[in-house]
């Protein structure tokens, strides 16, 4: 299975899902409107005012999620997305990602989250974090080719040293590297477009994938294909290797977040997306050198938000 078919395997997963969930949603509705059934003096039924447009409305949020589309502009997909921004500037596409946000977190609670809670309490802290560091360590050669891509050469060669003396010393199982004065950096696709001033386009809330933008949406599948056990395994036909990795490393990573998700209070989704587009930011303005108050939070001018993350 290629990387791009998780996209599509994901789509298909939510029209199912929400094809079930409005089977059951009609069954009982169609229930209640039979028992509740109010007869007027002459003599006919009137059910719920289901021919009311807003009561359809409330009935298929998804069917109006999809139909908000139509009013994105281009001017819309070209917005550099920032934390500090209206809802309408950054998140256009808000209805349908909330409708993807809800799809995850109901994912999360019935499967992922579970799991991740026995994953936890059952595997040892040492392993978890010694499996954390191999993981980190496949991504050392893509970082070097970002760094590079950058004109951060010094870093890109610190990257390729942080790979070597691991991969050597523990198989990746340990970060000798650190001590060494050589501490990781993460790049993706999406950082190194952001660092050349390509905006991220508008926030998108990704099925299964999570939170994303426009300009980050690529990094999984270029990811995917740049890492050296998915290179390996392809190689040798063992495809069952990369999606494990894969799967361990989602519940890895969701376990992680065990103990810091009780923070996130009040409107889940923007809290998520605001985090998210905040670490993007100061990840691009940290590398380009401006401090960590060059990109605001709180910030209400958008305009010197938008330019906090362009400068230099």
């Amino acid at each position: 299975m290629r990387p791009y078919h998780v996209l599509w395997a994901c789509l298909l997963g939510i029209g199912l899902t929400n094809h079930a969930f409005a089977q059951k949603i009609s069954l009982q509705e169609n229930a209640g409107n039979a028992a509740s059934t109010d007869f007027v003096s002459d003599g006919s039924s009137s059910q719920n005012n289901s021919s009311d447009p807003s009561y359809t409305e409330a009935k298929h949020p998804r069917i109006e999620a999809l139909k908000d589309l139509k009013n994105i502009t281009r001017q819309d997909l070209k917005v550099n997305a920032t934390a500090a921004q209206a809802d309408s500037v950054k998140d256009p596409l808000q209805p349908l990602n909330r409708e993807f946000y809800q799809f995850n977190d109901m994912l999360d609670r019935n499967f992922i989250r579970p799991v991740a809670v026995q994953y936890k309490e059952k595997v040892p802290d040492d392993v978890r974090s010694s499996y954390s560091l191999f993981r980190k360590n496949l991504s050392e050669p893509w970082n070097a080719v970002n760094q590079l891509a950058q004109g951060r050469f010094s870093r890109a060669a610190k990257s390729l040293g942080r790979f070597t003396i691991n991969t050597v010393t523990s198989l990746g199982l340990a970060d000798p590297a650190r001590r060494l004065g050589l501490p990781t950096e993460e790049e993706s696709l999406g950082l190194t477009l952001g660092y050349y001033g390509i905006p991220t386009g508008p926030y998108l809330m990704l099925p299964i994938l999570g939170p994303s933008t426009l300009r980050h949406s690529g990094d999984y599948i270029v990811e995917g294909y740049t890492n050296p056990l998915w290179q390996q395994s392809y190689a040798s036909d063992q495809t069952e290797l990369i999606w494990g990795n894969r799967i361990l490393g989602g519940i890895n990573t969701r376990s992680k977040l065990l103990d810091v998700e009780e923070v996130l209070q009040g409107d889940r989704y923007a809290a998520i997306r605001d985090i998210y587009l905040q670490r993007i930011a100061f990840q691009i303005a940290e590398k380009k050198g401006n401090s960590a108050e060059a990109v605001s939070f709180v910030d209400d001018d958008t305009d010197d938000a938008d330019q906090s993350d362009k400068a230099h």
